[in-house]
């Protein structure tokens, strides 16, 4: 969700997440666990079937394709499941990434029918999509049950100092929505309302860099979220239900696929993986194939993190490991404990595959790169 959240202290992203077996963290970071919220995975296979957008999720390809796990809240299991459920399934062909989701909902209104307006002031549907994994230079995309959608592009995530680009747009996207009973009609319950979204593989492509069609085996970053308000019926409207306490709408209710352990949408590195298959759809399974990079990359995210804890503090980036409280991190197949390069206002940190003899680097700006 497209929120500008000021970071008051960056200890609140010091969510561990932990991978697997190979990366071993000091009994330091270990405390700070919120949750042990592993990245969720999804394969993505080929359809041969034209899908028509039209928000019904009837064709055969939609019915051979698997649901996700039901989207829980952004913070994790520390949270009270969902009040409604929501799920999505996923296609893919040399044109289109195909998206189609369910939302249980007794009560479906909108009102936003302009594009590009803040759309979560409504209840939403929002998809965030960082193709290369660097959590830089990805897309942010919400629809409401009216069909109205805000498609936007953000170079870094806004805690690194981004910010939105809103005039971008898919410019060939198809979307719909399907309305099971009634919308912005408090006199009667409703079952809920499903919806499809065909995002162009040219448009992700000139938003994000990305050479397109996927490969088969290839591994995006990709999340979702669903916005949800507490509301009553007055004057046969629905209205956000006012805390009396503050005078303000109660805080919405953010759910979501894979857990962000932070009431922040905008930090990539907590995605979940989308994998594509070449398979077509209902033709066999294939399994998720985690890779051992990605390791690596979640112990520079630690570097960052703490980097940025220390900066806050001390005005100044830290050289030292040992400092940071890292120095037990330990990954297979990578030179053990990163190697930090400061100046006054940056800092650099590197981890390298010895075998292979390729690095990972992150920066101050939290971007990860491979060379």
């Amino acid at each position: 969700m497209k929120k500008l959240i000021k970071i008051l202290s960056y200890h609140i992203f010091i969510v561990l997440l932990i991978f697997n077996s190979s990366v071993v963290f000091s009994q330091t970071l270990l405390k700070n666990i919120f949750d042990q919220a592993k990245p969720k995975s999804y394969i993505c296979y080929k359809t041969n079937e034209k899908i028509n957008i039209n928000g019904k999720i009837n064709e055969l390809s939609w019915e051979k394709a698997k649901w996700t796990d039901s989207f829980i809240d952004i913070e994790g299991n520390i949270k009270p499941n969902p009040r409604f459920d929501t799920k999505v399934k996923m296609l893919w062909d040399d044109e289109y990434l195909y998206i189609s989701a369910y939302l249980e909902e007794p009560d479906i209104w909108a009102y936003l029918k302009e594009r590009d307006t803040i759309i979560f002031y409504d209840n939403d549907f929002e998809v965030f999509l960082d193709p290369d994994g660097d959590t830089h230079q990805y897309l942010e995309f919400e629809m409401n049950a009216l069909n109205t959608i805000w498609d936007l592009l953000l170079i870094k995530p806004y805690r690194d100092g981004g910010s939105a680009i809103n005039n971008w747009d898919y410019k060939n996207i198809k979307t719909a929505v399907y309305i099971d009973g009634t919308i912005n009609n408090p006199g009667d319950k409703d079952k809920g309302w499903s919806l499809e979204i065909a995002l162009p593989m040219k448009d992700i492509a000139d938003g994000t860099g990305i050479v397109v069609p996927p490969k088969n085996g290839d591994q995006w970053r990709i999340n979702f979220s669903r916005v949800e308000w507490k509301t009553e019926s007055k004057d046969g409207l629905y209205k956000k239900l006012i805390n009396p306490q503050t005078n303000k709408p109660f805080p919405e209710d953010n759910w979501v696929w894979s857990p962000q352990c932070a009431i922040n949408m905008h930090m990539p590195e907590m995605w979940g993986f989308l994998q594509f298959s070449d398979k077509i759809v209902g033709s066999g399974e294939e399994k998720f194939i985690y890779n051992i990079d990605e390791d690596a990359k979640w112990a520079l995210r630690q570097v960052y993190y703490e980097e940025m804890r220390f900066f806050e503090k001390n005005k100044k980036f830290c050289s030292s490991i040992e400092k940071l409280g890292l120095s037990n991190i330990k990954i297979k197949g990578f030179k053990i404990n990163p190697i930090i390069k400061c100046t006054e206002n940056s800092f650099e940190a590197k981890i390298t595959n010895e075998k292979e003899k390729y690095s990972f680097y992150i920066f101050q700006d939290g971007r990860i790169i491979k060379k």
